[in-house]
């Protein structure tokens, strides 16, 4: 298993390089960063749709709404 390096640990490694080099390793780690999210895949808010129904499959909507107003009025 390899140990953990913190961030602080690998800045100070990349200031032991040279200006051209840091800056090669900066280019390099976005590039990766970029690739990697060009990669991801996201989701749609649309997929959350239907999501729970069978909670409110026994219950009066009229109703429940009715006690949830009547209740902000204490």
């Amino acid at each position: 298993m390899q140990a953990q390096i913190t961030i602080e640990e690998l800045l100070a490694q990349a200031r032991l390089l040279s200006l051209e080099e840091e800056a090669r390793l900066v280019e390099a780690l976005m590039a990766d960063v970029r690739q990697r999210i060009e990669g991801q895949q996201y989701h749609s808010i649309m997929e959350l749709k239907g999501l729970g129904k069978e909670l409110w499959q026994d219950i009066d909507v009229e109703k429940y709404i009715e006690e949830e107003r009547s209740s902000w009025r204490g």
